[in-house]
C-alpha cells in the first residue's frame, strides 16, 4: 500500500493548514521506523515500512498528481491500494473522516491526483475548519494555525497516524471510520 501526505515543501509552508498530511507522514515514518528510499525520480520524498509506501510529494500542492503517479506506476500500486491524507475545510477543526473515492470538493491536490490515478483511493479527511469569506480560503490554507489549535494538533495528528496504521494493516474502512466520530464544533474556527 502507498500512504500520501498532501503539503507544499520548504520552511514557508511547514505549519500550515495545508500540510497536516505531510505532518502525518512525518509522524508516521518514525512510528513504523520507515527507511527513506532513493527519491529524486519520484519528486518527493519516499519511505518504505515493511512492504508500505508512505510519500511527501515535493510538486507543490497543485501538482501531487504527478509524484503519486510516479510512484503508483513504478511498484505498480493499485489506486485501491492508495491512501491520501489531506485537510479539509467543510470539516471542524480536528475532525477525522475516511472515505474512498469521490469528488475532490475544490480540493487542488485530490485534482490533481484523481486526474492521474483516478478516484478509488481512501482518503483521511483531517479538519482544519474554514474562513468566514470564501475570498479567503487561499490565505487560510496557506496561514499557520492558531496558537489555539497548535494545542490540539498533536492529538490530531497522532489520531490520523493510528488511523494510518490501522487502515496500512488492512482493517477495514468502516470499522476505521466508526472509531473517529464527527466532532461538533464549540466554536467556528477564528480566521487569522
Amino acid at each position: 500500500m502507498l500512504l500520501v501526505g498532501l503539503g507544499n515543501p520548504g520552511p514557508k509552508y511547514a505549519n500550515t493548514r495545508h500540510n497536516v498530511g505531510f505532518m502525518v507522514v512525518d509522524t508516521l515514518k518514525d512510528e513504523l521506523q520507515a527507511n527513506p528510499l532513493s527519491s529524486a525520480s519520484f519528486q518527493g520524498e519516499l519511505y518504505k515500512a515493511k512492504n508500505h509506501y508512505l510519500l511527501k510529494p515535493l510538486t507543490y500542492m497543485n501538482l501531487s498528481g504527478e509524484s503519486v503517479a510516479k510512484v503508483t506506476n513504478y511498484f505498480k500500486i493499485p489506486t485501491e491500494d492508495v491512501i491520501v491524507v489531506h485537510d479539509d475545510l467543510d470539516l471542524p477543526f480536528g475532525a477525522l473522516r475516511f472515505k474512498r473515492g469521490g469528488g475532490h470538493g475544490g480540493h487542488n491536490g485530490l485534482k490533481s491526483i484523481d486526474a492521474h490515478i483516478g478516484k478509488e483511493y481512501i482518503r483521511i479527511r483531517i479538519g482544519i475548519g474554514k474562513p468566514e469569506r470564501k475570498s479567503e480560503v487561499a490565505s487560510y490554507v496557506l496561514a499557520p494555525f492558531t496558537a489555539k489549535e497548535q494545542e490540539e494538533l498533536k492529538s490530531v495528528i497522532d489520531q490520523a497516524v493510528q488511523a494510518a496504521i490501522k487502515l496500512l494493516e488492512g482493517e477495514e474502512l468502516d470499522k476505521v471510520s466508526s472509531l473517529y466520530p464527527i466532532k461538533k464544533p464549540k466554536n467556528p474556527s477564528p480566521t487569522t
